[in-house]
């Protein structure tokens, strides 16, 4: 049998086998059928790492048979986009990250450089050519048209990047395939199915165009008379939904309007949320999806993602198979107890984990089909969410010790059953589990935790951007915490590793933070110090080097309280940092102490929502004479200072998580580790341009998310891949490899032509 090749729509060509007997050496040389010839799978077989090089032969280095495992990720699509004169006339398998068609081709183009991973799935003895999962069939794999006597077409994933040059539909093969198998027993694939058509295909978020679909569309399809005589483009779409959503008379409103237009033109949401991201992103997430966790039960209207509780703990799995599409490469999970500054919110919770979820796709290209949210509702001990005859949660008081460990162990398992290729970010977890399943679960597969790590990667980018404009390191620098729970422990840690990179000493370490609890200053031998503050409370030789006082009985220094305005005046801060959730905390005394000791005071008041904030940018300002450099955790406008227009920087996490996980996504990594997130602080840091900081922003304009997640998924991958977490085209030093691979991974929403 002659050899082939396999070639991406974006003219990359990979060496493939289209005949893998069970039981075959994985060493074997790969072919493919002669031109003409039907697909005709023996086995099942992976396919990773594929690499063709310029010249006459190609070398694969990396095949693996993957004879147990029948369903490896990736789809076998009907038909592919042919460009004109390649003459192939072969299925195609498809990338399971980046959508890419990847086509069986007879022959090859000049130039054939391609490092890729793709999977595929078969039955043996399958004869007729194989199909892909149909949940998501119209956008990852070939479907099958009713319409025009018989006759068949495909779709493939909305454009992304490598979709620029599709060819059009005269372009491809027009005879009809092969009829599908009837049966499809391997799990994660489903027989296949039609296009929808009519009120159908109207009701399917993901294929819907609405009145975007054309005159030959709607006649093929069967939507005439179903939709207006006008065909709108997707611009006049986008003008259209601003106006609606700028129509409706409070933030909640809009959410709910976002939210119907995500379950009804998902494409279309995608587009509007990128195109007008700063003034959306308030909207799905903070701050005012705080407020709609609050009023879940009241205010959703169509539920998403997969709702685990207590009951299903031996079943998890079949709800992660319900809940989702095969292939699923990204998880947000909340178990709802600390849901932003506002506490247990019970099922409520779940609309962060949507909402991170939708900046993953906007800010980072992360296709929607990739995703899923997790609420583990444990119960609530919210006892006005459990007095609420309409709540929709689990109504228990919230479970706790053994049982609640036994449920998350469940959980991961199901996800490495499941879903061995996602990752996981933890998600609103309250500080003691937070850290602990952190820690416990990072080397079983890869997860972050965003609240921790997230946190911290983003405030200290904004650390290391305000440094650059005051000319000073990392490691000279004094910082005081109002608020010792995960997010503030997670930012010291990185600090502390920031400082550490820089050489600075263990004695330099132990002076750089002082932080203060509901108890006031942490210190060692103070009662009530957490095992988590352990690392942060300040030593007896710390205290006096701060000058704090001893008194002669250690007992009641041991009882002793120092609040905000002691620690300022002892410590003299540069850095000043609140995760309190205490509106106000930041005293004027406190802040007018820190700014007459460093001429360049630093603060982050960082608690949201808006109305949880330590001390409005205003305020600081004006205690700092326009001194200060400010950022804060939820979105404030620009600011008069002393007759000067002051642009305040919001440290929002979004910055960096969609990077981080399209990096991870892009490596395949196996685990997080800690470094991940100071190389993603220093590139968001170095992307903040001159004349915003000049301005007083520490960070970039939001509506440059996606270049940023970009840039910070690269580095990322670098990153990985450099520790042999990761594995990219070409290996870690292959920088072009990188970029290319994280570029194909990205998603741009753009409708498909069905006709």
């Amino acid at each position: 049998m002659p050899q082939g090749y396999l070639q991406a729509s974006s003219g990359r060509v990979l060496g493939i086998c289209a005949e893998h007997a069970a039981g075959q050496s994985a060493s074997a040389p790969l072919t493919i059928g002669d031109v003409g010839t039907r697909w005709r799978p023996q086995g099942a077989f992976y396919l990773e790492r594929a690499r063709v090089e310029d010249g006459e032969d190609f070398v694969a280095p990396s095949f693996k048979a993957d004879l147990a495992n029948p369903a490896a990720t990736g789809q076998l699509c009907e038909r592919p986009r042919i460009p004109p004169g390649d003459g192939c006339e072969f299925g195609v398998l498809q990338d399971d990250v980046g959508g890419d068609c990847l086509f069986a081709c007879h022959r090859r183009p000049p130039s054939a450089q391609c490092l890729f991973d793709i999977g595929r799935s078969d039955h043996p003895g399958c004869e007729t050519n194989c199909w892909g999962d149909q949940r998501d069939a119209f956008q990852r794999s070939g479907v099958r048209r009713s319409a025009g006597g018989g006759q068949t077409s495909e779709t493939t994933m909305p454009s992304s990047p490598a979709y620029s040059d599709r060819p059009s539909d005269s372009d491809r093969p027009s005879e009809p395939p092969d009829d599908p198998p009837a049966d499809r027993s391997s799990r994660g694939e489903l027989p296949h199915t039609e296009l929808p058509r009519n009120k159908e295909l109207l009701a399917h978020p993901g294929l819907n165009k609405d009145a975007a679909f054309s005159t030959d569309e709607r006649a093929a399809l069967g939507l005439q008379g179903l939709l207006p005589w006008r065909v709108l483009t997707m611009d006049e779409q986008v003008t259209l939904e601003l106006e609606h959503l700028r129509r409706k008379s409070d933030d909640v409103e809009r959410y709910i309007g976002l939210n119907a237009l995500q379950n009804r033109n998902e494409t279309l949401f995608y587009r509007l949320l990128i195109d007008h991201l700063e003034e959306l992103a308030p909207i799905i997430y903070t701050p005012t999806v705080g407020h709609v966790c609050r009023e879940f039960s009241h205010v959703v209207r169509r539920m998403r993602g997969c709702w685990v509780t207590p009951d299903d703990i031996d079943r998890i799995p079949e709800l992660l198979q319900n809940a989702a599409t095969p292939g699923v490469r990204l998880i947000v999970a909340t178990d709802n107890e600390r849901i932003l500054g506002l506490g247990d919110q019970g099922a409520g919770g779940m609309g962060i984990p949507i909402g991170k979820l939708a900046l993953y796709t906007a800010g980072a290209g992360i296709h929607p089909r990739l995703t899923l949210a997790v609420s583990l509702d444990c119960g609530t001990d919210n006892q006005g969410l459990l007095a609420d005859p309409l709540y929709l949660g689990y109504r228990a008081p919230r479970l706790r010790g053994a049982a609640y460990d036994a449920l998350i162990e469940a959980f991961v398992q199901a996800i490495t059953e499941v879903f061995p290729d996602a990752l996981l970010q933890w998600e609103d977890f309250k500080q003691h589990n937070a850290l602990r399943l952190l820690d416990r679960y990072r080397e079983r597969l890869p997860s972050f935790n965003d609240d921790i790590q997230g946190t911290a990667a983003v405030v200290v980018a904004g650390i290391l951007a305000a440094l650059r404009l005051r000319g000073e390191r990392i490691s000279s620098q004094r910082l005081v915490f109002l608020g010792a729970g995960a997010a503030s422990l997670g930012i010291a840690r990185l600090v502390h590793a920031a400082m550490a990179a820089e050489g600075a000493s263990a004695e330099e370490l132990a002076h750089s933070v002082a932080m203060l609890d509901s108890q006031g200053l942490v210190f060692s031998g103070r009662a009530q110090v957490d095992p988590d503050k352990a690392r942060f409370a300040l030593t007896p030789e710390t205290l006096s080097h701060y000058g704090f006082e001893t008194s002669a009985s250690a007992t009641s220094f041991a009882a002793a309280y120092f609040g905000l305005d002691d620690v300022v005046r002892h410590v003299a801060p540069t850095i000043l940092i609140g995760t309190s959730g205490v509106a106000g905390a930041f005293t004027e005394a406190a802040v007018r102490q820190m700014a007459a000791s460093t001429p360049v005071p630093l603060v982050f008041p960082l608690s949201n929502p808006t109305a949880n904030c330590e001390a409005t940018p205003a305020d600081v300002f004006k205690w700092t004479e326009g001194r200060a450099l400010v950022a804060t955790g939820s979105p404030f406008g620009p600011i008069d200072s002393l007759g000067r227009a002051r642009l305040v920087g919001q440290a929002n996490n979004m910055f960096v998580f969609p990077g981080i996980g399209l990096g991870a996504i892009a490596a395949r990594a196996s685990r997080i580790p800690d470094e991940v997130f100071l190389v993603a602080a220093r590139t968001l840091a170095a992307l903040v341009p001159d004349h915003r900081l000049e301005q007083g922003a520490l960070y970039p304009a939001l509506s440059d998310l996606r270049p940023i997640s970009q840039a910070i998924a690269v580095a990322v991958a670098r990153e990985l891949c450099a520790q042999g977490l990761g594995e990219v085209p070409g290996g870690s030093d292959n920088d072009a490899g990188i970029e290319e691979t994280v570029a194909a991974i990205m998603w741009v929403p753009d409708y498909t032509s069905y006709y």
